[in-house]
């Protein structure tokens, strides 16, 4: 059963720039069961701010100054190993950088996988350490339903683009780690109403995901750090060579210093001015 999609005025003061949060329609799944509420929280083990237990797909909009606004539109998803969402790191801040430079932003809070401590990355440190292939199997049942909402994020901005001021052929999406796992599994399973115009893996993931170029595949910019801890660099560079080779308009900036996860941190390091290498990016792509 499909929920029907709504918009809400949201005045929370942790999201003091965002004027709506958007519920986008979802099929419930049968096999998966979320028996907490979604929550968002400081977790000292990473050391930021997150969501877990997302059982409902939303977006949270942000919305520049009518003077600025260009028409430019991102989708962006968090990433969080598909337990979490670093709602903060990779997501907030994120939006309100683009929001002062004139782009509409849309936070994206797409399924995650069920999660039961009270500090719910405690759960992926310990399935990770008691039995990894079940971490694995859980997660790519949950997966397909990530990218589903991905997709209609990418329908809803498309659909409502007259009303939120935005080009509907100037939408991006923007993945950091896992939610670069679900950008690649939106580009791998788009049609033309849900293609995104353009396309950010930002030390993205592949542990369930192939990503293969095809014919709706967007010009895209690939943006990572050698040192990831996580993610052999050379990976990175496969992932260029097969957007170049199948003639895609391609970019990738992989600085030698950042790790994984550096987000919107600042490290004091070329790494930390990745977001304006992307705004040069998309002002030289005619986006």
């Amino acid at each position: 059963m499909k929920t029907s999609l709504s918009v809400v005025l949201f005045f929370g003061v942790q999201f003091l720039f965002a004027q709506q949060i958007v519920e986008l329609p979802y099929e419930h799944p049968i096999s998966i069961e979320w028996k907490k509420e979604e929550k968002q929280y400081f977790t000292k083990i990473w050391n930021t701010q997150v969501v877990t237990n997302v059982s409902k797909p939303t977006l949270m909009v942000y919305k520049p100054s009518p003077e600025k606004q260009n028409g430019t539109s991102v989708v962006i998803a968090p990433g969080g190993g598909m337990y979490a969402l670093s709602i903060e790191n990779e997501g907030t801040t994120v939006a309100e950088w683009l929001v002062e430079r004139g782009i509409t932003a849309f936070v994206l809070k797409y399924r995650l996988v069920p999660t039961e401590q009270e500090d719910g990355i405690q759960d992926l440190l310990d399935i990770v350490e008691r039995d990894n292939d079940e971490r694995i199997r859980i997660t790519k049942e949950v997966l397909p339903f990530s990218v589903s909402d991905g997709l209609n994020a990418i329908s809803y901005v498309r659909t409502h683009s007259e009303a939120l001021g935005v080009d509907p052929q100037k939408i991006g999406f923007m993945g950091f780690s896992a939610g670069g796992m679900v950008a690649f599994g939106v580009v791998n399973e788009c049609d033309k109403q849900n293609r995104p115009n353009f396309l950010v893996p930002v030390y993205a993931e592949n542990e369930l995901i192939d990503p293969q170029p095809n014919s709706l595949t967007p010009p895209t910019l690939f943006v990572a750090a050698a040192n990831d801890e996580f993610i052999d660099a050379s990976q990175f560079t496969s992932w260029y060579d097969r957007w170049h080779k199948a003639g895609i308009r391609t970019e990738m900036h992989l600085y030698a210093k950042g790790g994984h996860g550096f987000g919107t941190m600042k490290k004091g390091l070329p790494v930390s001015k990745w977001l304006d290498r992307f705004y040069e990016w998309m002002v030289s792509e005619g986006l």
